[in-house]
């Protein structure tokens, strides 16, 4: 057995990996509205959090809940692809498997949300007060 040569085609392997996944993350980022519109509000909110100076750990969580989803986002579009390429026409389970995909976005996204409101609220609170 050839080390180097198993060693050069595990490292190619590798290496392709990170970039199909960059490649279909690209993907969702310039084709999908809503990853578009999750990503502008990340960015808002961690700008938001260094303005306001939110705790280490608050930024931690929001990092966290952002990550999922935008990742929540990435699997719902890959559905949705897959869905459209078994079936053109219109299918009651092909609805069912687009909505139930779409539906774990929205339900992360209003824990989201619930979840921006605790970190944030007392903060701009404080902000908004200081200004009165």
């Amino acid at each position: 057995m050839d080390f180097k040569n198993s060693y050069d085609r595990y490292w190619k392997r590798f290496t392709c990996s990170f970039a199909y996944a960059w490649s279909g993350l690209l993907h969702a980022i310039r084709h999908e509205q809503n990853m578009k519109i999750h990503l502008l509000i990340a960015i808002m909110m961690l700008g938001l959090a260094f303005i306001l100076g939110i705790s280490n750990y608050e930024k931690l969580i929001l990092l966290l809940v952002i990550g999922i989803v935008i990742s929540l986002e990435v699997v719902n579009t890959a559905i949705e692809r897959v869905v459209d390429l078994v079936t053109k026409e219109y299918h009651p389970m092909a609805k069912v498997a687009k909505d139930v995909s779409a539906g774990a976005v929205l339900a992360f996204s209003i824990f989201a949300a619930i979840i921006g409101i605790l970190i944030f609220y007392k903060p701009i609170i404080e902000t908004i007060s200081t200004f009165l």
